[in-house]
């Protein structure tokens, strides 16, 4: 959330700053923004004034009893009680006005940095490096679905299985079996390895469902509820199943509109960014104990409400997924070296891996709710004959922190906003299909990465035979 004072001081930062991200997208805040007016202000000065008034009667009346003035005290009592009836009002209005400025701050984006470039779409990203060989291949290369249709080939268990788990759930889930399954699960381990054991992480176990407010908290709610799974209490299940009944409408629908009925709805995680950023919700630090680094592997869930068509083909772009997710919570003046820190933890996931990659910085257009500046890692994906997201790792700056109410204290005791970061360390499932990819051979099989051998009882291919 943004600081409500530079809103009101200056609103014109805040609107060119909506305007570079996409004037078109925030085109009813820039005019909510521009046609404010002075109402807070003149509610403040109404309440300042009546203060001011109440004031002066209450001394009006001491001096009048000093005298002993009966009936200047009469009056002045009188008025005394007038002006508190007004003032009650008046303070209601000016509350009111700051509860409008609430629930309009909270569905404002973070500020970008100033070095965050200019563009709307992720074509106008600018890339800072690129990593690594691109692989050259002699035979006709496969995609990581064609590679685990073929790796799966005589055996009762598909390795890589899409038809069998939406039997199971639903459509953009998988099951994977035997050494997919066994590498999978190498790839999570051997990432929470580095990352304790190279880079001085903390490891972190933490809730897989989380309250609105730890949701609200990092910024999901509530501008990205209908991304959210929702889990819905049996109870309120059945009174909508015999509602909609009552309607003759035996399907039922199990929205997030249905969270309402609920009194405390639960979130499964879209990310573990959630429940480890809220580690420091409502807490003050004192000094010496930020920087905080902590990594966690969980599985995450989307309803990707707004991805309908765009990376339906395999396991890019799934409604559950596991991650290895970095958080750092820091003094304001340590982030940004704490955000080029986490990058290159990120980084060092792929080059351990052998994996071409490349950084870009988002662009204006394509950075984040919270954030204020984000690197993508995009790594190569032979089957696509492209670069693909694999972790963003963003600096939030106080976005978060103000919304969680997560401070610290300087050397000096001043207590203020403290600093909040995340990214994949990396995205377990599209780490994989990198692997696949890019280590196919023409037999069919897979070479598997050196790193990830111990983890994999020495196995150094992945065979369908």
């Amino acid at each position: 959330m943004l600081d409500p004072a530079l809103l009101r001081n200056k609103p014109e930062e805040v609107i060119a700053n909506l305007e570079k991200r996409n004037a078109q997208a925030y085109k009813k805040e820039i005019e909510h923004i521009k046609n404010r007016g002075d109402a807070r202000k003149k509610a403040q000065m109404e309440c300042e004034n009546l203060r001011a008034k109440r004031n002066d009667t209450s001394r009006k009346i001491g001096t009048a009893m000093a005298q002993g003035d009966a009936k200047a005290v009469a009056k002045f009592l009188a008025q005394a009680a007038e002006l508190k009836e007004e003032s009650d009002k008046a303070e209601v209005e000016f509350q009111a006005t700051n509860t409008v400025e609430h629930t309009f701050l909270r569905n404002l984006p973070n500020l970008l940095h100033h070095e965050v470039p200019d563009g709307k779409s992720e074509e106008n990203n600018d890339e800072v490096r690129r990593k690594g060989e691109i692989p050259v291949f002699d035979f006709e290369v496969k995609d990581h679905v064609a590679i685990g249709v073929a790796l799966s080939v005589g055996a009762p268990l598909a390795m890589m299985d899409f038809e069998q788990a939406a039997k199971i759930a639903s459509a953009r889930f998988v099951t994977l079996s035997g050494a997919l399954a066994q590498l999978h699960r190498a790839l999570a381990q051997w990432m929470m390895d580095l990352h304790t054991r190279e880079h001085g992480y903390t490891e972190m176990y933490l809730p897989m469902l989380v309250n609105q407010h730890a949701a609200f908290g990092t910024g999901q709610l509530p501008k990205f509820s209908d991304d959210l799974f929702a889990a819905i209490s049996g109870k309120v299940i059945r009174q909508v199943a015999a509602d909609l009944k009552e309607e003759g409408n035996l399907q039922v629908q199990t929205h997030l509109d249905l969270d309402v009925a609920a009194n405390n709805p639960l979130y499964a995680i879209p990310t573990a960014e959630v429940p480890m950023t809220n580690v420091a919700r409502e807490r003050i630090f004192e000094a010496g104990e930020l920087p905080l680094k902590m990594v966690a592997h969980t599985p995450c869930f989307r309803r990707e409400a707004g991805a309908h068509g765009k990376d339906t083909r395999g396991m890019l772009r799934q409604h559950q997924f596991d991650k290895v997710e970095l958080v750092h919570i820091t003094e304001p003046g340590d982030s940004y070296r704490a955000h080029e820190e986490l990058t290159s933890n990120a980084e060092a996931v792929l080059q351990k891996l052998k994996l071409p990659y490349r950084v870009v910085t988002l662009c204006a257009g394509d950075t984040g709710f919270a954030a204020a500046k984000t690197y993508d890692l995009e790594v190569w994906l032979p089957g696509q004959n492209a670069y693909r997201e694999i972790s963003s790792c963003s600096n939030c700056e106080s976005f978060q922190a103000r919304r969680m109410m997560a401070r610290c204290r300087d050397k000096n005791n001043k207590t203020q906003y403290a600093h909040t970061l995340n990214g994949s360390g990396v995205a377990v499932g599209r780490a994989m299909i990198a692997v696949l990819e890019n280590n196919q051979r023409k037999d069919g099989s897979v070479e598997v990465p050196e790193v990830l051998r111990p983890y994999m009882n020495g196995a150094e291919v992945i065979s369908g035979k």
